[in-house]
């Protein structure tokens, strides 16, 4: 996939040594660094910025709108030739994408959805994510009282999740098989969040939960540690491939982790900023298609990778690739985890 995107670039704007000598300056706005994936996300877009010639300068809006809007203002008279924005609300970062556009900024929207047509969006397929969590979760639990804990209301991503889970568990909630005992937004998607709503789901429902559909590992890290105050221990979908979820999944107390590699979308997200810096038009990006799938439906220039569940069948595939170590990932494992054998 990344070696597609690097040569369409080369093949397009005509990269030369000379053009790379020039350098350009990448900007890039961070939403929040508090999950631990964004970490890998990062390490891979500089050494991708880097590789075509570029400079990587970033600013971490910790969760808050008005510092994002500062962030990028301050990326901008920084002079950036283009800027990735990993937008903490969907609905607060319209100025700022009015203010680049109009410097004659190319802009990407990483891994959430900022609907206008003047941003390239890239991010893992999050309606199939959600498909793929219900999926396994389903497979486990075909029946009985489902808790959804979704993440931050502001980010379209946790509509796109629970777009892809109604997709798989609708018919059966319509036929009665499966009830949707209780579903709650956490707050910034934090764990200590998502573990007090699965903690009221409980109360509520006088521990009566056969199964729980969560939108990211450290919620479901939240979850498990409310189930397991109470001494349950039932299927937990959750996405990421967050390091603790993938030993949860070899413990047995997470179903499934649906990986996002992120390295691949931090690398992709640095080659094609730096070809969008050089002058490459959108549309002209290798593979991208549009996008409709937002709330108005706006057209928006798009690359959508394609995520790898992990259950405790095929964790190898996350340890083969260096994502986890084999200690990591089978510390406390039970018996027949894939990877995790002698």
């Amino acid at each position: 996939m990344n070696k597609l995107i690097t040569a369409a670039i080369v093949a397009t704007i005509g990269f030369t040594s000379a053009a790379l000598a020039e350098g350009k300056r990448i900007g890039v706005s961070w939403a929040s660094f508090q999950e631990e994936r964004w970490k890998t996300d990062e390490a891979a877009m500089v050494a991708a910025i880097e590789a075509a010639g570029n400079t990587y300068v970033s600013a971490d809006a910790q969760s808050s709108s008005a510092k994002q809007l500062t962030d990028i203002e301050a990326l901008m008279s920084q002079g950036v030739d283009a800027l990735i924005i990993n937008a903490w609300d969907k609905d607060a970062i319209g100025p700022a994408i009015d203010a680049a556009a109009n410097e004659g900024i190319p802009m990407i929207g990483y891994d959430r959805l900022i609907e206008d047509e003047r941003t390239f969006y890239l991010t893992f397929d999050n309606v199939g994510v959600g498909r793929i969590i219900a999926e396994s979760v389903v497979a486990a639990q075909p029946k009985g009282n489902y808790a959804i804990i979704k993440g931050d209301p502001g980010d379209p991503n946790a509509g796109f999740l629970l777009q892809g889970m109604m997709q798989v568990i609708g018919g059966a909630v319509e036929s009665g098989d499966i009830v949707i005992a209780g579903e709650n937004f956490s707050d910034s998607w934090k764990p200590e969040n998502a573990q007090k709503n699965m903690e009221q789901i409980l109360t509520a429902n006088d521990n009566n939960i056969d199964a729980v559909l969560s939108q990211n590992d450290g919620m479901a890290g939240g979850v498990v540690a409310a189930l397991s105050a109470q001494g349950l221990v039932i299927p937990v979908g959750g996405q990421d491939g967050d390091l603790a979820a993938i030993n949860r999944v070899a413990r047995g107390s997470q179903t499934v982790s649906v990986w996002k590699n992120a390295t691949d979308l931090g690398t992709a997200a640095g080659e094609i900023a730096s070809a969008l810096a050089q002058g490459t038009l959108m549309t002209d990006i290798e593979g991208a298609s549009m996008f409709t799938g937002g709330e108005k439906g706006t057209p928006v220039p798009s690359i959508l990778l394609d995520p790898t569940p992990l259950t405790k069948a095929n964790l190898s595939v996350a340890i083969d690739a260096g994502h986890i170590s084999k200690e990591q990932a089978c510390e406390g494992a039970m018996d027949g985890v894939d990877g995790c054998g002698m």
